[in-house]
């Protein structure tokens, strides 16, 4: 913000003069006047009282009156014991929001030939069973992240890895050999991933029956699993994979291939897209080839019945094992080999995974293994750790079949925001296409702000009716928001009303349209915070603040009705860079906004 820049520096200048001290701007803080208090900035001035010698309240006074008398900006004071609130002079309001209007891009920073290149890996599905509620949360922070660091002039590669291998995969393909029927996407009218994860619910079916019976001859749940002749195929099919067993393989690129078409519908119409796709069948080998590497240096140690671990008591953990017996590789040996490739394919500055926090510990272990096999980018690589998401009736579970299903979850939510877009009648008036359309980005941005709007390391309980409200903290009254601003607009030009590309400075402001364009003014200052921090829930709820305030000034001043063409083009400017910043924001966040509602 140009105008807290200006009164640092005076603030800088303000010290030294009054008492002969340097002061760094780290030590100034700055912060938005409390609503109970007249002001819009606020110093807090204990940081020089070592060098004032004075008490709070004095120290406040006397920089308050250097700053009147010196900086142009400040127009009057008040002192709260150590804190010391400005005025901003009306001039500068106008100058700000002059130079918010005049760029279509306000708040995000081009990305230059020399900056940082951020891979963020999200998604992460499995290709035995469809993309459910907690990949909807891993995939919404992960495209959002992906955005903000493209606002922070970071250049962004976005990226997924399949899990398109393993036992877990070959329990859906096991199943559809033997209870499949020849059943097809084409065949049976289900999305080749929906039908996949039938397969993988009716393997633990079966699986838990075997079980059953075996127990009831007297065996123990160990001895039982140890015995299953199930699980016994489906580790024999997984041997026969990696050896490369072309029926075998056959059959794998044919079911995935059913996975991936529907993968493909649900990421569209979630909005999310990556730039690379990395496959675990593809990775996994080159994970081997660095295990066995480091297995011949003595990084790690292979144990009598052939399986490789690794030994990271020294580092504070435990022993990790790296290669099964019979040679098959584990999840830490694909991650290991995709880690390689992916910095042989890219000059990664930072990679970031976006991985829910049951893995933190997972991802700690890459690390430290990266670092010991002597990859230079072992200890930068970053876990972004998000909470688990539950709906109210509880915890989920793929192999019971009892997870929620994204498609059906979107739908769900498109086709509540239609029915209650149409009790409240804002559907009157279009076509069906139209009210379609708007169904749909009302549906997909309720679901999205709901999850966003929370802090990611958070668990949260995703609620569908709550975050379908047109009323409070959610998408869609931020969503009416903007398509009533847009109306507002559409009007004016109807009237034949232009917007000026520039306010003069004389324009009168009252104290509700100054705290809007300070609030404006923070876009910039929330996209670089949540770069920082990784946490679109900054600009969500920077959103949500933005309107609710816009809001209260919509329903306190007259903007069409104004008869003052002054004032009447400075409500009109403001509420279009309103409307700009909430799209911008919202964009941030993979919202769409509809024009109308």
């Amino acid at each position: 913000m140009v105008i807290e820049q200006q009164v640092t520096e005076a603030v800088i200048n303000g010290v030294r003069q009054l008492y002969g001290a340097d002061v760094a701007p780290g030590s100034i803080q700055l912060q938005k006047t409390k609503k109970e208090f007249t002001g819009h900035l606020t110093l807090v001035v204990f940081p020089f009282l070592r060098s004032s010698k004075k008490s709070p309240e004095q120290t406040a006074r006397e920089i308050g009156e250097y700053l009147t008398a010196n900086e142009p900006a400040v127009a009057t004071f008040n002192v709260i014991k150590g804190f010391l609130n400005l005025t901003i002079a009306a001039p500068c309001w106008i100058e700000l929001l002059n130079d918010i209007h005049r760029q279509d891009d306000y708040g995000y920073t081009p990305a230059a030939e020399s900056s940082p290149l951020v891979m963020i890996e999200y998604s992460s599905p499995n290709t035995n069973k469809p993309l459910h509620l907690g990949h909807i949360r891993n995939n919404l922070l992960g495209y959002s992240l992906a955005e903000i660091m493209k606002a922070n002039g970071k250049k962004v590669v976005k990226t997924n890895i399949v899990n398109d291998r393993g036992v877990h995969i070959c329990k859906s393909m096991l199943a559809w050999q033997k209870w499949g029927n020849g059943a097809t996407p084409e065949l049976t009218g289900k999305k080749g991933d929906h039908l996949i994860g039938d397969f993988y619910v009716l393997f633990d079916k079966h699986y838990k029956q075997e079980l059953k019976e075996l127990e009831a001859r007297g065996l123990t749940k160990e001895e039982a699993e140890s015995q299953s002749l199930l699980m016994a195929e489906t580790r024999e099919m997984l041997r026969q994979w990696e050896a490369g067993d072309p029926e075998v393989r056959r059959l794998w690129e044919t079911m995935n291939s059913w996975v991936y078409a529907g993968f493909d519908e649900t990421y569209q119409m979630m909005g999310v897209d990556f730039d690379k796709i990395y496959y675990e069948s593809q990775t996994y080998l080159e994970g081997k080839k660095e295990v066995l590497r480091g297995t011949d240096k003595g990084v790690f140690s292979r144990r009598k019945d052939g399986s490789v671990w690794a030994d990271l008591t020294a580092d504070g953990l435990d022993e990790k094992l790296l290669l099964r017996a019979d040679g098959t590789s584990v999840y830490m040996t694909q991650d290991i080999g995709t880690a390689k490739l992916r910095f042989d394919d890219y000059p990664i500055d930072k990679m970031i995974y976006v991985v829910g926090n049951e893995q933190n510990y997972h991802f700690q272990v890459l690390s430290i293994l990266l670092d010991k096999l002597g990859f230079a980018f072992g200890k930068g690589l970053v876990h972004f750790s998000y909470g688990m998401v539950e709906l109210p009736e509880g915890k989920m579970k793929s192999r019971e079949g009892t997870v929620v299903d994204a498609d059906d979850l979107m739908d769900e939510m498109i086709n509540t925001a239609r029915e209650i877009s149409q009790e409240l009648g804002k559907l009157d008036e279009m076509t069906p296409q139209e009210a379609a359309d708007i169904a749909r980005i009302v549906g997909l941005g309720s679901l999205k702000y709901f999850i966003l709007k929370v802090d990611p390391r958070k668990n949260m309980t995703f609620n569908p009716q709550e975050s379908i409200d047109f009323n409070g903290n959610t998408g869609p009254f931020i969503q009416y928001t903007y398509a009533r601003i847009r109306s507002v607009l559409r009007k004016a030009a109807e009237q034949g009303i232009t917007i000026p590309s520039q306010l003069p400075a004389s324009s009168p402001l009252t104290a509700k349209e100054e705290n809007l364009i300070q609030l404006l003014a923070a876009f910039a200052t929330t996209v670089q915070e949540a770069g920082e921090q990784c946490s679109p829930a900054l600009v969500a709820n920077y959103a949500y603040e933005l309107v609710k305030e816009y809001n209260q000034f919509y329903h306190d001043f007259p903007i069409l009705r104004e008869e003052d063409t002054v004032v009447k083009t400075l409500r009109l400017t403001l509420s279009a860079n309103v409307a700009k910043v909430v799209k911008s924001a919202m964009s941030l966040l993979g919202i769409e906004m509809p024009e109308r509602m």
